[in-house]
C-alpha cells in the first residue's frame, strides 16, 4: 500500500480529484465514500499556508481509504477524495464560506450563520489542528470558485452518480460515509467537546433521520461482535453528506462511520500502527454485513 503524501500543482490534482473503484458486479445497494482521506497537497496551498505540512495533515482522516479498500472486491463501489479536507471540505455545504477569509466580496452564496463556518470549519476551512489559523493573509475570491469548481463539485457529481446507479439497479442506495476521529478529543470539530474519545467507533445517522434503523443496528452489532465499543450519534451525528443525501423516504440511506485513530495509527507520527490490519479486517466484515443488510432492505422496500 502507498501511504505516501504527494505534492503537485492544483491543476494536476484537479485532473483526478477523486478515485472511484468499482466492482466487476455490484453485489448490493451499498456504496462507500472516503471524503477526508485525501493526501495530495497542492503546492500552491502549502506555499499559502502559515502552518507546516505535518500540522495540516493532522486534519486528515489518515488512511481510511486503505482501511476500506476491500470494498470493490466485495462487490461495493468506493469513492475516495484525493485532495485534503483542509484545502476544500466535501463534507460541508458549498455555501459554508467565511467571507472574512477573503480580500473581496464573494459572489457565491454564503451561509454566514453556519455553526461550522463560525467554528472556522467551513467548506474552505480557516482552522486546522488545535484551532490553528491556516493562512497568514486573506485569500483571493478566485480561490473559492476554483476549489469548489475543480474539486468539490466534481466529487459530489461522482458521488451523486454512484447513488443514482445503486437506486436504478436496486431501487435504493445505502451510503456508508467513512471517517476517522482523533482519540484525544474532537479538535477537528470544535462544535464538540475536546474530551478523550472513549469509544472505538461512532455511527451517525442524524438520530435516525438519515438511515433506516436496521442498517445502523447491523453496523453496530457487526462491530460490537468483534469486541469494539460502539456509540451512536455522539459526538458525531452526521455531517453535510448524511444530512443532504440521507433521505430514506426517497430511497437514499446514509450512515456516517467514525473510526478512532488510536486503533490503527500512530497519531503523532501519522503512520499506520500494528493495529492497522485488524481494523482493515473489521472493515471488510462490516462491508459484508452492511451489503447483506442493504440487499434485505431493498427486498423489503
Amino acid at each position: 500500500m502507498d501511504f505516501s503524501v504527494t505534492r503537485a500543482d492544483a491543476a494536476e490534482i484537479a485532473r483526478r480529484p477523486f478515485v472511484v473503484s468499482r466492482p466487476s458486479r455490484a453485489a448490493s445497494p451499498l456504496v462507500l465514500a472516503s471524503p477526508h482521506s485525501g493526501r495530495f497537497y497542492p503546492r500552491e496551498f502549502i506555499a499559502q499556508s502559515s502552518l507546516p505540512e505535518a500540522v495540516l495533515r493532522q486534519s486528515e482522516d489518515c488512511f481510511v481509504d486503505h482501511l476500506v479498500a476491500a470494498a470493490p472486491d466485495l462487490g461495493v463501489p468506493l469513492i475516495a477524495a484525493q485532495f485534503p479536507r483542509v484545502y476544500v471540505d466535501p463534507n460541508r455545504e458549498p455555501a459554508e464560506l467565511d467571507q472574512g477569509m477573503f480580500a473581496a466580496r464573494l459572489s457565491a452564496p454564503v451561509n454566514a450563520v453556519s455553526p461550522r463556518v463560525l467554528a472556522g470549519l467551513g467548506v474552505i476551512p480557516r482552522l486546522a489542528a488545535n484551532e490553528q489559523e491556516i493562512y497568514g493573509r486573506k485569500l483571493d475570491v478566485a480561490e473559492a470558485e476554483q476549489r469548489l469548481g475543480l474539486f468539490y463539485r466534481p466529487y459530489h457529481q461522482a458521488l451523486g452518480e454512484l447513488v443514482a446507479e445503486a437506486k436504478r439497479q436496486f431501487g435504493l442506495c445505502v451510503l456508508l460515509d467513512c471517517h476517522s476521529m482523533p482519540s484525544a478529543g474532537a479538535w477537528m470539530d470544535s462544535l464538540h467537546s475536546r474530551q478523550r474519545i472513549d469509544v472505538d467507533y461512532v455511527l451517525g445517522d442524524c438520530f435516525g433521520a438519515s438511515c433506516a434503523e436496521r442498517m445502523t443496528a447491523a453496523a453496530e452489532s457487526c462491530l460490537a461482535e468483534r469486541g469494539a465499543k460502539v456509540r451512536r450519534n455522539n459526538p458525531y451525528s452526521g455531517g453535510y453528506v448524511a444530512q443532504a443525501y440521507g433521505k430514506p423516504a426517497q430511497g437514499v440511506h446514509v450512515l456516517q462511520l467514525e473510526i478512532n485513530r488510536a486503533l490503527y495509527m500512530d497519531e503523532a507520527a501519522l503512520l499506520p500502527s500494528a493495529g492497522f490490519a485488524a481494523v482493515q479486517e473489521a472493515m471488510a466484515a462490516l462491508i459484508e454485513r452492511l451489503s447483506a443488510a442493504a440487499r434485505q432492505l431493498a427486498k423489503a422496500a
